[in-house]
Formats: structure tokens, sequence, C-alpha cells
């Protein structure tokens, strides 16, 4: 079984790509021994940042009227991937 593997897409039209990569090496250097890749791709959706998991999108900005804390996709992903492991400082 392959490790998990998360997608950040984003809107280059609404210039996120920054903003796609450091949320990138947050998950990166959180979950380096959990996921097999993080990979950031642009999207063709005027608007769109929306972060997949395999394929399953897990938080989209455009349904929730906003982008995640670091700490709330941390949770999200945590979750999701490694549920028994503890965050650290981010848990309180």
């Amino acid at each position: 079984m392959s490790p998990p593997r998360v997608e950040i897409q984003y809107c280059p039209r609404c210039k996120w790509l920054l903003r796609a990569g450091w949320y990138a090496q947050e998950l990166l250097s959180t979950f380096e021994a959990e996921l097999g890749s993080v990979t950031i791709s642009p999207s063709q959706v005027a608007g769109r940042f929306d972060f997949l998991l395999d394929d399953k999108l897990v938080f989209s900005r455009k349904a929730e009227g906003r982008f995640p804390e670091a700490k709330e996709i941390k949770r999200v992903i945590r979750d999701l991937v490694a549920p028994d492991r503890n965050l650290g400082h981010i848990e309180n």
C-alpha cells in the first residue's frame, strides 16, 4: 500500500501559488514520515484553493469561505493519516 498523497489545487489567477507552497511546506515538515507526497496544482477554476487527500476533498476554501489555519489543516490530515499522532503545541 502506497503512502497517502496530498494535493493542493490553487487558482493561479488569484496569485495563490506562494500560499500553496507555504501549506505544502507545513504539511511536509509535520508529516514527513506519513505522507508520500504533497503536490501543488494550478486549477482552471477561478477562486479554487482545495486540499485533497488521495483524490478526496478534505478542505475547500470556497465551501468554507476562508483559508484554513495551518493547525486546522494539519489536524484534518492527521485525523486521516495518523489519528494517534500528537501534534504537540497545536493540540492546545
